[in-house]
Parts: C-alpha cells; sequence; structure tokens
C-alpha cells in the first residue's frame, strides 16, 4: 500500500510533548545535599563568575535573568528528559499530573483567537453559573481574551486562581444578541485520566488512559468494578497516544493483573541502587484475559506497565514500537520556586530490558527527530522495517524471544492506518474544519438533540438528516470544496471525523470512543484475537 504523507508538524509536536513528558516517582530517592566536594571545581567557577559579572561588570546588570538563563543551558548539556522549569511554569506542569486543581471546570480550545468552551465539567463551578458549550470567553476580569493572539499559559493564569475567588467573565453566546456577564466561583476540580471505560461486547471491556496521574489508579479500580458488574472476562487497555507521568499507577495497576511475587519493573543508575517494585499477591483481576494497546507515542509510564505484561506472559501487546523513555526524573527545587527535573536512574522490564532508547547528550533536536526518522523508513507501516538489535535479545517467563534497544515491540503488528492520512484529510485536519464545522452546527442544532441518549442514536439521526450535505456546504464557503468523486474515495473516513467530532463535543470522550472504534483498526484486531 503506497504510503501516505504524514503530517510532520504534528509528530513534532507530539514528540516534543512527550519528551516534556517525564516519568517520575512518588516517592524517588530524596536528594537534599549534592555532594560538596566532587562538585567543587565546577561549581567555584560558576558562583566566581557570577560574583566577577555582579561587582566588576562596566554595566548594572539583572543578576537573577542571568542566572535564569545559564540553568537552562546546563541541563541542556544533560540527557533530552533532564530540564529545567521556571517558577512562573512550575504550578502548570504539576497540575497536569495532579488528581485536581483549582479552576472553573471547563475545557476549552483556543481557536481564531477566541476562548471557546468545549465541555463544561459537571458538577463544577461553571455548570452551576449557567456556562455552556460553544460559549466564548470574551474576558476574565478586566483582562481582554478575543482577538489579541494569547498564549494558553495567559489564559491558564487568568481563569485558574485561588479556591473560592471569583472570575469575573464576559461571555458571547450564540443566538443571543447582548453579551453576558457571569461570575464563576473557582473551586477544586477533578483531573480524569481515563477516557474512555465500556464493554464492547457481553465480556469485551474496553479502558482508555491518556496519562499516569495521581487519581489513575483509583480510576482504574472503579472502571474494574464497573465493567465486572457488566460481564466482562476480557479486558482491552488502550495506552495508545499515552505520554506516561507517574509510575506509582501503573505499578498499582500491574499489581491488580498479575500474580504474587511477580517482577514488575526495577531501577537502577549510578548513584541510584537498584530498587524492584514486586506484585503483592492483592491482584482482584489475575485471571482477566488481557490485550494492551500500544503506538509510536505512548511511553514511560505506558511502557513500563507494556513491559511487565510482556516480559511475564500475562497478555498480548498489539499495535506498534513505543517511544523509548525510560528514564527516571527526581526534582530538585530552588528556593525561588523554579526547579530542575533531572534524571537519576533507568528502568528495566522484568527481563533486563532498558525501555529507554538510545541518545546523544546535549542532542535533544536529533532524539526528537526519531520519530520522525521511525516514520521515513516505513516503520508504522511494516513490521519488517523494524530492524532488530540481536544483541540485545531478552526472554520472557515464557521462553519467548523479545529485543532490547529501546521501547516495547508490540506481540501484534497493526499499521498505521494509511486511510486516515489523505489530501483531503489532510485539508480538513489542517485547517480544523471538522471541529469548527461541529461548534457551528451545535449552536444551531444543539436543542434538537436533548432527547437523545447516546452517541449511536445521534449517528443515526444525523445521517438521516443529511449532515454531510451541510459538512459539504460548509466546507465550499470556506474554499474547500469536497468533490463527490474524491468523497466517494474516502467516505468513511469523512463521516467519522465529522460524526465523531459532534459527538465527543455534545456528549464526552466516552461515547466518542464508543463510535470511533467501531472502525479502529487495532481494537479490531484485539477483538478479532480474543475470538480466536
Amino acid at each position: 500500500m503506497k504510503k501516505a504523507i504524514f503530517p510532520i508538524a504534528l509528530a513534532l509536536t507530539l514528540a516534543i510533548g512527550i519528551l516534556l513528558g517525564h516519568l517520575m516517582t512518588n516517592n524517588a530517592q530524596t536528594y537534599t545535599v549534592l555532594n560538596q566536594q566532587t562538585h567543587k571545581d565546577a561549581g567555584n567557577k560558576v558562583t566566581e563568575l557570577l560574583e566577577i559579572l555582579s561587582e566588576a561588570y562596566v554595566d548594572s546588570l539583572e543578576m537573577d535573568s542571568i542566572a535564569e538563563s545559564i540553568v537552562p543551558l546546563i541541563m541542556q548539556q544533560l540527557d533530552p528528559h533532564s530540564v529545567y522549569i521556571s517558577s512562573q511554569d512550575i504550578q502548570a506542569v504539576s497540575d497536569e499530573l495532579s488528581a485536581s486543581f483549582v479552576g472553573i471546570g471547563i475545557q476549552y480550545n483556543m481557536m481564531t483567537d477566541t476562548v471557546y468552551i468545549v465541555n463544561i465539567i459537571k458538577g463544577g463551578p461553571s455548570e452551576k453559573a449557567g456556562l455552556l458549550p460553544d460559549d466564548k470567553i470574551l474576558m476574565v476580569d478586566t483582562f481582554n481574551l478575543a482577538g489579541q493572539k494569547r498564549s494558553n499559559n495567559f489564559v491558564q493564569s487568568h481563569i485558574k486562581g485561588e479556591k473560592g475567588t471569583v472570575a469575573h467573565l464576559t461571555v458571547q453566546r450564540p443566538n443571543v444578541d447582548s453579551l453576558l456577564h457571569i461570575n464563576v466561583t473557582r473551586d477544586d476540580i477533578i483531573s480524569k485520566s481515563i477516557d474512555a471505560s465500556y464493554m464492547i461486547d457481553d465480556v469485551i471491556g474496553y479502558v482508555n488512559i491518556s496519562k499516569f496521574s495521581e487519581s489513575t489508579y483509583k480510576e482504574f479500580l472503579h472502571s474494574l468494578a464497573s465493567l465486572k458488574r457488566a460481564g466482562m472476562k476480557k479486558l482491552i487497555i488502550d495506552l495508545r497516544g499515552n505520554g506516561g507521568g507517574y509510575m506509582e499507577p501503573a505499578v498499582n495497576m500491574l499489581n491488580e493483573l498479575v500474580r504474587n511475587n511477580t517482577l514488575l519493573v526495577y531501577m537502577e543508575g549510578n548513584k541510584t541502587k537498584r530498587r524492584e517494585w514486586i506484585a503483592n499477591g492483592s491482584g482482584s483481576s489475575i485471571n482477566t484475559k488481557l490485550i494492551v494497546l500500544i503506538d509510536e507515542f505512548s511511553a514511560s509510564a505506558s511502557e513500563i506497565f507494556a513491559g511487565a505484561i510482556q516480559d511475564n506472559d500475562r497478555g498480548l501487546i498489539v499495535g506498534r514500537r513505543s517511544f523509548g523513555k525510560g528514564l527516571v526524573q527526581t526534582e530538585f527545587p530552588f528556593r525561588d520556586g523554579s526547579a530542575v527535573r533531572m534524571t537519576i536512574a533507568r528502568y528495566y522490564t522484568p527481563s533486563g530490558r532498558c525501555i529507554q532508547k538510545p541518545y546523544t547528550m546535549g542532542k535533544s533536536e536529533d532524539y526528537a527527530a526519531d520519530i520522525l526518522n521511525r516514520y521515513m523508513h516505513g516503520e508504522f507501516f511494516h513490521a519488517d522495517s523494524i530492524h532488530q538489535n540481536d544483541s540485545t535479545i531478552y526472554h520472557t517467563v515464557g521462553g519467548r524471544t523479545v529485543y532490547g534497544g529501546g521501547g516495547i515491540m508490540p506481540d501484534i503488528f497493526v499499521p498505521r492506518d494509511t486511510s486516515k492520512f489523505t489530501p483531503y484529510s489532510h485539508l480538513i485536519l489542517n485547517n480544523s474544519l471538522h471541529y469548527k464545522f461541529s461548534r457551528q452546527h451545535l449552536a444551531q442544532h444543539r436543542n434538537e438533540y436533548q432527547t437523545l441518549k447516546n452517541g449511536a442514536e445521534m449517528e443515526k439521526y444525523l445521517l438521516s438528516h443529511h449532515i454531510m450535505d451541510e459538512f459539504f456546504d460548509y466546507c465550499d464557503k470556506n474554499d474547500l470544496p469536497l468533490y463527490k468523486k474524491d468523497y466517494e474515495i474516502y467516505k468513511d473516513l469523512i463521516v467519522s471525523m465529522v460524526i465523531g467530532q459532534i459527538i465527543r463535543n455534545y456528549f464526552d470522550d466516552n461515547e466518542y470512543y464508543i463510535y470511533v472504534n467501531k472502525t479502529d483498526e487495532t481494537v479490531l484486531k484485539a477483538i478479532e484475537l480474543f475470538k480466536q
């Protein structure tokens, strides 16, 4: 099959996102004082230089600003996952993996310089205040958000705030002539990491985990209990696109699935003694048949999870080779609230495979480009394009051969679906036409859907009301005509993109995955394997 053009900008964005998704341990070894003697000469040189600049330089200097520039440069000489985090960014980075944070309880997107509310978190402050999906937030307090090309950090810094404080919002609502002024009292917002959990059929359950955060294990237990009540005997855990997060939730999840005294993962470093994580025998689902889905954007904690399942012959790994991120970071805070997250060890799967792929110190650009090189070599499309290193052969507990060298190679390879990367799909995705159309359509027709109970009913309703004709008209008005000849070739893809986005915006991620997984080749392969 001919390879489709890969959206390189998107791949780079995702790759860089994974580089920032550091694998952290909640109870990692604490380093409070560095060995002063070992680092005396280097430390003195940096300190002395700053003192010389402060005392002798011809012009006055902002020494804090200079120090802020020096620290990132030092970190850039290390591995790709050791980074400096400024005091301005430290809270946002921490919130990403927190079980909760303080905010107003909305999901939003920045489109054409405007903050559009995508979804309202149920039971949250915004729902109580009367905000609705499709509302545009023009101002927060006295700060203008519309037409200003504001950064996402700027928007977040003004939407979030201390618990109990009030965000004074100026809102534009579809089909309402005058602007609305709505006050929302900030409160704790629960951050979920499981996007979907449902029964595919009478015995197969499906769980999609987007990240490993503080709340992931608790959410996973809730999903397991709910699926078991529904009759689950087999489970698909979808870790595709999961860039990782905290290691402990992944280990706790593994403990629910494997037998007592099973080695799950271990870490070791030059100055970090080996530490092992072993199942304690309290697992609630050790007899549930299991398939784990991964892809090239599954990283860190996702790879720990998949590697433990594979090495212990606990289930099948299906999809494509994972990213290859197995470095352990510990956070070292500075007095001004900033911090460095520095690599202290590597993670290894039970068979002894190092998850981390090779890298060159100080060459993070080459490291980030690896995902594109893998694409160009055909790895996403053909299993035989992946060249395994015979010097890194390991064996599972059952004697199967697995390979090291970075990342987890699946037991069953599923190529990237080339039908999703056609010239028309690129144009639609790059211009966000399916998303923009969905917002416009729901702004005009949301009230019509109040009697619909789920995505399946909405799909049937939309098709019966010729939703694609409406989409064609929208594309024409946006200078992207979809000719009937081309539509017939890419019909299934385009219909899925449009209807899927409307379902997602009106209902939630769970209904979206129920809809798109019906045609997802990797999910269908997992179902086929279970039935075999």
